[in-house]
């Protein structure tokens, strides 16, 4: 009986760099990245800036699915040349929710030129203080966000009302914050979510109140 030997990383690293491709490029990038191996993150975080938007998608979720062990090469080898890369990595950032970002994607949300990526950042900021549940840090990112939300693209707005609608019912200062711009949003959309953040909040904090 003939058995066939698994690849080793070193392979499966070979055979991302080597492909001639896009679907081999992501059937390579998935195999490298079922591996939930440390030794793939910076290959991972390499094809993030390739023009192959399934393979950054699917290193994008490797990435996630190392989590906080990726959190450092993400900070370290971050592109920021290519928006297109960096988009994908504050993703994962985001998706992470590892305090360590935090700074990064302040920055981020903050002063970056492409949308994609400031509108990721904002998502990300809650989803740090959601998961970590420390005062501290919803203190600095409602400081953030209320930067954000005087923005003049609506759609940053809309993203930092989001944000606001992570944060833990207990922390309310985000209820503040979103009943203090509730009367001066003008845009219809904004203000849609604006009123359904205020009612989870108030839902969330009864809801904790009754328990």
């Amino acid at each position: 009986m003939i058995t066939m030997e698994r690849p080793t990383l070193a392979e499966m690293i070979d055979a991302v760099q080597q492909a001639s491709s896009a679907p081999e490029l992501t059937q390579a990038v998935q195999k490298l990245a079922d591996q939930r191996s440390v030794t793939a993150i910076p290959q991972l975080i390499k094809v993030l800036g390739y023009n192959n938007p399934s393979a950054a998608v699917v290193a994008m979720q490797g990435l996630i699915a190392l989590g906080t062990a990726a959190v450092p090469d993400l900070l370290a080898l971050m592109d920021d040349y290519n928006y297109s890369a960096r988009a994908y990595a504050v993703r994962a950032l985001a998706s992470i929710a590892d305090p360590r970002a935090l700074d990064y994607l302040t920055h981020c949300a903050l002063h970056d030129f492409a949308p994609s990526v400031r509108r990721a950042a904002i998502k990300g900021l809650g989803c740090i203080v959601k998961k970590s549940g420390d005062r501290s840090l919803c203190l600095r990112t409602i400081d953030t966000l209320q930067l954000i939300l005087r923005d003049e693209d609506w759609s940053m707005r809309y993203a930092a009302i989001a944000s606001l609608s992570y944060f833990p019912s207990h922390f309310i200062e985000a209820q503040q914050l979103l009943q203090s711009v509730l009367h001066g949003e003008a845009d219809l959309v904004v203000k849609a979510r604006l009123h359904l953040a205020v009612q989870q909040h108030s839902c969330n904090l009864n809801s904790h109140s009754g328990s």
